[in-house]
């Protein structure tokens, strides 16, 4: 039987030997599909689970890394592939498996560059996910076959990876202040969500641009439109959103 870890920050410990896997799905219906499968093929593992990328990070600090993490791409508070990267930063040493309703060969391509151990889409039959799980457990790889040689997946790899380069070097607090500022906060917002004063989150910000090699918010929402795929036009930007962000 699966033990399944209520959505909380400390789930119970899981047995010796048993698979240990994080499900990140914010839709009830589906995660609840994903916990069957992983009952049925692992019927000794442990299974946390997370309704936003906070939540999740909150638990692999208190957890330590999963053997396995299954992840939504249109998870609540996070911008596209941004909420991937904290998570994948978060957790180096765990498989990260994105399981998405998104097919677009550039968004497979970006997510490959993150360092990933399974794209699978959500219309997989039930047991072929538990196959793909089991294979990725056991050290396999699995992506889609039409996006395994796709150039426009290739493509998508060259362009990621120099943001990620330059990802790589904020800490876990500058890319949570990034990726508020991609979702349009102001600076009084998100001094007010993480409780820091504004004072700091404006020094938060200035590393963040100096970090990313731009001059302005407005440029490093452009710069990150790379990991977003829900906007298709950054030029826009909202008025949240602009230089002062005060």
């Amino acid at each position: 039987m699966t033990t399944t870890a209520p959505l909380a920050d400390q789930p119970p410990v899981s047995k010796q030997g048993a698979p240990r896997l994080l499900i990140v799905e914010d839709h009830p219906l589906f995660r609840a599909a994903l916990v069957g499968v992983i009952g049925a093929e692992f019927p000794d593992a442990e299974v946390m689970q997370a309704t936003s990328i906070d939540a999740a990070l909150d638990i692999i600090v208190a957890r330590d890394n999963p053997d396995l993490i299954l992840l939504d791409l249109s998870m609540p508070g996070t911008s596209g592939l941004l909420g991937a990267y904290r998570v994948r930063a978060a957790a180096p040493r765990s498989a990260l498996v994105i399981v998405s309703a998104h097919d677009d060969s550039r968004i497979v391509g970006s997510a490959i560059a993150l360092g990933i151990s399974g794209y699978i889409p959500k219309s997989t039959p039930k047991a072929e996910l538990a196959q793909l799980l089991r294979g990725i457990l056991d050290g396999e790889v699995s992506l889609p076959k039409r996006f395994r040689d796709a150039a426009a997946a290739k493509k998508g790899q060259a362009d990621t990876k120099d943001l990620l380069r330059h990802l790589g070097q904020m800490t876990s607090q500058q890319l949570r202040v990034l990726d508020m500022i991609c979702r349009g906060l102001q600076n009084k917002h998100i001094a007010y969500e993480l409780d820091i004063s504004v004072t700091t989150v404006k020094v938060h910000v200035s590393e963040i641009l100096r970090k990313l090699d731009v001059r302005s918010r407005t440029e490093a929402i452009i710069a990150l439109s790379k990991l977003d795929f829900g906007k298709q036009d950054h030029a826009a930007v909202t008025p949240a959103a602009r230089e002062s962000g005060s």
